[in-house]
């Protein structure tokens, strides 16, 4: 018999009753090391006082009243995030799945507004991850997550990771955008370099494009900067966030230049939750902790330290690791073993990580990960790692 809840999902044997900072509790009250913080969620870890200050709040005031009506608290966080990025303009979503149907409706009704309704294909690239909607993953392409759901959306050409000069050679006359992620999370943390991003710029102002970036997972201070982009120099047209801009609670943006939003009028989105009361609250003292400069400051502390640490466990396991990559604190372990089988080990270790694509472990702790914390999560990835070295050797 089917369980009640659709089984979509390989759950490990694991559930957990309680959080505090970067660790977990089990229902057995063993406590495990969050490495994965919801898939880089709860960017500032489990039950931080602010926010449950501010949620407790907001919630004996009011939750819900509809986009019929002025939002204070969405004015509030959209107000912040125009201030601070290159956006001139915010729509609130709920996850970001719902942000990149947004960033796909917006880049289209931009070129038709400006009276090229040909220009509706987008570029995207092979390894990306923008969510499981129809829409998102006909921008994907990958046969693992388009098997069997055709027929897809159609407007989306995929290419080779990194390759411009193939971005540049599929520029045709319907071409109106191209979508990317300054670092791929599902895709196995991988950085897009900064002068593929200066170039991906210039050929959407050539070539009269939109740049949508996708930050949903490196964004909110992951890297050390506020948004990954930043690190380039490089601005977007439009830019989907969601994960750690709710700290843990269900909230997406699309942000947008004027420009780009010019097709956007009364009427043409809407969401019955976005931006509710209860999301943007959180999100505007999420947005109020990370963004502060000092905040960002210490998370590119703890990344330094910790990308040391962890070069130094590759080198101590080389049967096991190939190396590290990303940037911040979103990292990848490149493993010589099945990540599955890695992570099972860590959990063993009463330690979390997540696995992704191209044999990568990802490491996607809270920023707020302390000294002491830091180093128990690399003895734990060492012992973790020894698990699986008798195996590797006989194998």
């Amino acid at each position: 018999m089917i369980p009640s809840v659709l089984p979509t999902y390989s759950r490990a044997p694991l559930s957990f009753v309680k959080g505090e900072g970067a660790w977990l509790e089990a229902e057995d009250g063993t406590r495990y090391l969050d490495l994965g913080a919801g898939i880089a969620v709860n960017a500032l870890g489990h039950a931080h006082p602010a926010l449950v200050e501010t949620i407790s709040q907001q919630a004996a005031k009011l939750w819900h009243v509809s986009n019929l009506y002025r939002v204070p608290e969405q004015e509030r966080l959209a107000d912040a995030l125009v201030a601070a990025t290159f956006a001139d303009t915010v729509f609130f979503t709920n996850s970001g799945t719902e942000a990149l149907e947004l960033a796909v409706k917006m880049a289209r009704k931009c070129q038709y507004a400006a009276g090229h309704p040909e220009k509706t294909g987008i570029l995207s690239f092979e390894g990306s991850f923008h969510g499981r909607s129809i829409a998102a993953i006909s921008a994907a392409g990958s046969e693992k997550m388009t098997k069997g759901f055709g027929p897809l959306v159609p407007g989306f050409t995929q290419i080779p990771w990194g390759d411009v000069a193939a971005a540049e050679a599929a520029i045709g006359p319907e071409t109106g955008a191209i979508l990317v992620e300054p670092i791929q999370g599902e895709g196995g943390i991988r950085p897009l370099p900064d002068a593929d991003m200066k170039t991906l710029r210039q050929l959407a102002d050539e070539h009269g494009l939109l740049l949508i970036f996708d930050e949903v997972q490196c964004g909110m201070g992951r890297t050390g900067r506020l948004f990954a982009h930043e690190w380039s120099g490089v601005t977007p047209d439009i830019m989907m966030v969601a994960k750690g801009i709710g700290g843990g609670f269900p909230l997406g943006a699309v942000l947008a230049t004027e420009a780009a939003a010019a097709g956007m009028t009364a009427g043409t989105h809407g969401s019955t939750y976005g931006g509710n009361p209860l999301g943007c609250a959180v999100g505007a003292k999420v947005m109020e902790i990370i963004s502060d400069p000092s905040f960002l400051d210490a998370v590119n502390r703890t990344a330094g330290h910790f990308r040391q640490k962890l070069e130094g466990l590759v080198a101590a396991h080389p049967d096991i690791f190939e190396g590290v990559r990303g940037q911040g604190l979103m990292l990848g372990l490149k493993t010589r073993v099945a990540p599955a089988d890695f992570v099972k080990a860590g959990y063993d270790e009463h330690l979390l990580t997540v696995p992704a694509a191209d044999n990568v472990v990802r490491l996607l702790p809270p920023l707020t990960l302390g000294a002491e914390e830091l180093d128990e999560a690399v003895a734990r990835l060492d012992r973790a790692a020894t698990r699986l070295e008798p195996a590797t050797a006989g194998a």
